[in-house]
C-alpha cells in the first residue's frame, strides 16, 4: 500500500452502541439488502459448514436484522448447517458491544439471533478489510454495508475541505489514485478468502449517475456545513490552521464506473483471480429522520424544528466525530469534547433555523461479486 496519513489506528465509529442506534438509514439499506444475501447463499455450492463474514461491521447492530432474517430463512428451509459468522472491523472498534448485542445482552434482543439458533458461532476480527482476514477458500459469502468508501491511509490533507468529493483537483486526483489500489487489494482479498462458486455482497457509498452522493442529493450539502462550522472554529481561534487541515475525511466516493473498472479488464489482477462482477447498480435510500419530520408536517407540524434537528445531527456524528476529534490530538480531553460539541451544536443551531433541505440521504453503489467456480 501506498505511504500517507495512517488513521486506521484511531478511525471508529461512536462505541457504546450509539452509532447503530442513531444510523437508521443505514439499517433500512441493509434490511433491503437482505433478499439479495438470500439468493446468493442459496446460490453458492453446497459445504458442510457455512462461514460468513461482515466487514466494517462496527458495533454490529445496523446489520444484525438482516442476518437474523438470513439465519432464520436459512433454518426454516431445513438447513441446520453450523454457522460461523465473522464480524471485521478496525482494532479500535468496539467489538464489545457487538458480541453483547448478538447475544441480547444490549439493544432490543428481539434480533439477537446467536442466543435464538443453534450452531451459530459468532467471532470477530479487528483487521482492516483492506488486507486478506482469513484462510484461503474458507469463505462462503462476504458482506459488506457502507464501509469500503474509506481508504487504507490518507495521501493528504485536503487543504481547502474536509473531503475529498469537493476538494481540488490536486486532492481529488490523489484520494483516486488511492482509493483504486485500495480496491484492487479489497478484491484480492475476498478473492482469496472465497470458496470457489462464493460470492460477495458489496453496498458502498458512491457517486451516482447523476453524481449524487451521500449528503448531497439536491438539498442542503452535508459535506459543505461540516467545512464551514469546521473553518469557522479556525476563524473564530477555536483551533489552529493544523487542526483545521487535519480534519480531512479518509474516504473516498467511488464513481460506478471507477467500481467496475477491475471487472472490464481481463488482463487486470482482479479477473485474473477469479472474480467477476454479476450485478452493479446504483440505490438512494431517503433519510429517514427527515421522513419522520415531514410526516409530522415538516416546519411547523407537530415536530419543532429543534426536534428535528436533534434527531439528525447524532446520526451525522455517529460517524464523523473520530474524523474531528482525530483532528485534535494533543489537546486535553476536556477540550476535545468541548470543542467537538460546540462543532455540532452550530451544526445543530442552522438546522433548526431552516430544516428546509437538511437530510442525510444515502446513495449506495450496490455489486454482486463471484468467484470463479
Amino acid at each position: 500500500m501506498s505511504k500517507g496519513i495512517n488513521t486506521q489506528a484511531v478511525l471508529a465509529m461512536r462505541g457504546a452502541g450509539y452509532y447503530s442506534e442513531r444510523t437508521a438509514g443505514a439499517r433500512n439499506v441493509i434490511n433491503d439488502a437482505g433478499t439479495m444475501v438470500i439468493a446468493a447463499l442459496a446460490q453458492t455450492p453446497q459445504t458442510s459448514q457455512l462461514r460468513i463474514a461482515d466487514y466494517g461491521a462496527a458495533d454490529g447492530g445496523t446489520s444484525r436484522e438482516m442476518w437474523d432474517m438470513v439465519i432464520g430463512q436459512h433454518r426454516a428451509s431445513g438447513d441446520d448447517r453450523q454457522i460461523e459468522m465473522l464480524y471485521t472491523d478496525l482494532a479500535s472498534n468496539d467489538f464489545s458491544t457487538l458480541f453483547r448485542m448478538m447475544q441480547g445482552m444490549q439493544g432490543d434482543p428481539t434480533h439477537a439471533y446467536q442466543s435464538r439458533y443453534e450452531n451459530v458461532f459468532v467471532h470477530g476480527c479487528g483487521t482492516g478489510f483492506h488486507q486478506q482476514l482469513m484462510a484461503d477458500a474458507s469463505l462462503n459469502l462476504g458482506f459488506s454495508a457502507t464501509a469500503m468508501h474509506y481508504v487504507s491511509v490518507k495521501p493528504m490533507e485536503i487543504p481547502t475541505h474536509v473531503h475529498a468529493a469537493c476538494a481540488d483537483a490536486e486532492s481529488r486526483a490523489a484520494y483516486a489514485k488511492q482509493a483504486a489500489q485500495d480496491w484492487e487489494h479489497i478484491l484480492l482479498a475476498r478473492a482469496a478468502e472465497l470458496i470457489p462458486g462464493g460470492r460477495f455482497i458489496c453496498l458502498n457509498f458512491g457517486i451516482d449517475e447523476e453524481g449524487r452522493y451521500l449528503g448531497n442529493t439536491g438539498g442542503q450539502h452535508m459535506f459543505d456545513h461540516f467545512h464551514k462550522f469546521w473553518l469557522g472554529l479556525y476563524e473564530d481561534g477555536a483551533i489552529t490552521a493544523d487542526e483545521y487541515k487535519r480534519a480531512s475525511f479518509a474516504q473516498y466516493y467511488r464513481t460506478m464506473d471507477e467500481f467496475c473498472a477491475p471487472f472490464n479488464d481481463p488482463d487486470s489482477a482482479v479477473s485474473k483471480a477469479g472474480l467477476t462482477l454479476k450485478s452493479c447498480h446504483s440505490k438512494l435510500t431517503k433519510c429517514p429522520y427527515e421522513a419522520a419530520f415531514l410526516a409530522a408536517g415538516g416546519v411547523g407540524g407537530t415536530m419543532s424544528n429543534m426536534a428535528y434537528a436533534n434527531s439528525l445531527i447524532p446520526t451525522m456524528r455517529s460517524w464523523s466525530e473520530t474524523v474531528f476529534r482525530t483532528a485534535l490530538e494533543g489537546r486535553d480531553e476536556t477540550d476535545i469534547s468541548q470543542i467537538v460539541d460546540r462543532f455540532y451544536d452550530a451544526y445543530r443551531d442552522d438546522v433548526a433555523a431552516n430544516p428546509v433541505g437538511h437530510a442525510m440521504d444515502y446513495i449506495h453503489i450496490i455489486l454482486d461479486i463471484e468467484k470463479a467456480a
